[in-house]
């Protein structure tokens, strides 16, 4: 009788060997080898193919109809938004996060919010007990006749539950939990997961259930197991935030249908997660009035403007080499912004540490948020503040020029909207469009520019770069 084969596998990146090793040639780890066995013939390796019954033939994509896929709509319509304007039938989606960051929550309310318009939600537990699901929805106030609860972790006995319930949705918490039975190597390997994300994959399109998989993470931060998990699915959600605070974000890093940009904000309670409906109020509702080093810039998540504010802190150093340190934006961006600051505008900042952070634990990471940490770091290393009721934006380039930026416009409506009184942006982006009534916008060229408008240095080099503007007519 043939002896089973066994291989060494990487439980970072899935790279497979016929001998251990120990760094994987794939993503340099260190002792991330581990040995799996494969079985000699699988229940169900006939039906391994694909999810679509029968044979399709080719067809021409002019013949192909083209339909929009209809989508189901929940109460959180920040979900919605993050999911590009509801949940898809038959998609299999990947929500992520940190421990106790709440993802937990996150789709038990939604299980309650879809099974309260008739849908029926299969909430299937590999972590908890059924008794500690019903203490959870006790306390979230989530409790319907349609949310069926079964905790199992056997990949035939959940299949067979799914047959039974035929619901609408289905729930897995967690995907590293469910293993198949078939399968010699431990719950959360690689080789389990790959293979049990795959079965749920056929479930999902085959029978039409919209599936949630949860996800755990890294230290790293990203999806634990094999990068191919990422690409089996059809959307892949990362539920964000410190545990110190009490605003979660869920973002959206791969979605094949909608867009990967949105972002949705949350609020945790003791009743569970709230939705924030109007984050630049609740991100700026504890700044600082004429604080030197804080700003106020507007990014765009999605199609969302937000503003958020920037505080940077300039101090002497002890130490040959200057400390930098960025919270919520690129270290690499941030390095550069000083290198042009201290290159084109003649700020010493050779000798200085610098910090800075984005409030509210936000994540920043368009290009138009380069002026506002600009600025901030200018106001901070003169110990002058800039105007609190300014709102700046835009992108800078390594000779110091202020580039131009998308939907200005937009910026520009939350910024009036929330009482702003100036705008100073790139001039470049002022073509196009009219400026509303009742705020003032300033547009730049240079970063030199931009400092003026912003700290009124009448002595920087932007003085003399705006006279020798206004000489050549």
């Amino acid at each position: 009788m043939a002896k089973d084969k066994s291989k060494f596998i990487c439980q970072e990146c899935g790279y497979e060997s016929p001998k251990w090793m120990g760094k994987c040639p794939g993503c340099s780890s260190w002792n991330t080898m581990a040995e799996e066995r494969e079985a000699r013939q699988p229940k169900t390796a006939g039906v391994r193919g694909g999810f679509v019954s029968g044979r399709e033939k080719a067809a021409s994509i002019t013949q192909i109809d083209s339909t929009r896929e209809p989508r189901v709509l929940s109460e959180m319509a920040e979900l919605n938004r993050v999911l590009g304007g509801g949940i898809v039938p038959g998609s299999l989606i990947l929500v992520g996060g940190d421990p106790g960051i709440g993802k937990s929550t996150l789709l038990l309310q939604l299980s309650h919010s879809l099974a309260a318009k008739g849908q029926k939600v299969l909430y299937i537990s590999g972590e908890e007990s059924a008794r500690q699901t019903k203490l959870r929805a006790d306390r979230l106030g989530v409790l319907s006749d349609l949310l069926y609860v079964l905790c199992e972790t056997n990949m035939d006995f959940i299949r067979d539950a799914v047959d039974e319930v035929a619901p609408q949705f289905l729930i897995i918490d967690s995907i590293q939990t469910v293993y198949q039975p078939d399968l010699a190597s431990a719950p959360g390997s690689v080789s389990q997961v790959r293979e049990c994300t795959g079965e749920f994959m056929r479930i999902a399109k085959g029978k039409g259930i919209a599936t949630f998989l949860v996800g755990h993470v890294t230290k790293e931060g990203t999806i634990a197991g094999p990068r191919m998990l990422e690409h089996m699915v059809d959307a892949v959600l990362y539920f964000e935030g410190d545990r110190h605070q009490a605003y979660r974000i869920l973002r959206a890093v791969k979605n094949r249908f909608g867009s990967t940009n949105e972002m949705g904000i949350f609020e945790m309670r003791e009743i569970g997660l709230e939705e924030v409906a109007n984050p630049s109020e609740v991100f700026l509702s504890e700044r600082p009035i004429g604080a030197a080093g804080s700003t106020v810039v507007a990014s765009m998540e999605g199609t969302r403007p937000v503003l958020v504010e920037l505080q940077a802190l300039v101090s002497p150093t002890n130490f040959p080499s200057p400390r930098r340190m960025a919270t919520g934006i690129d270290y690499n961006r941030l390095s550069l912004i000083m290198a042009v600051l201290e290159k084109r505008i003649g700020l010493f900042l050779q000798t200085q540490d610098a910090y800075v952070n984005v409030a509210g634990g936000v994540k920043l990471d368009e290009p138009a948020v380069d002026l506002a940490v600009a600025v901030s770091v200018a106001s901070s290393f003169k110990d002058q503040p800039a105007n609190p009721y300014d709102v700046i934006f835009g992108e800078i380039g390594l000779t110091g020029e202020v580039r131009g930026v998308a939907r200005a416009e937009q910026r520009i409506a939350e910024a009036k909207k929330l009482g702003f009184h100036r705008v100073i942006m790139p001039e470049r982006s002022m073509k196009g469009w009219k400026a509303p009534a009742g705020i003032e916008i300033i547009g730049v060229r240079t970063v030199a520019e931009a400092l003026e408008a912003a700290l009124g240095d009448s002595g920087s080099p932007a003085a003399h770069v705006a006279a020798a503007r206004d000489k050549r007519g």
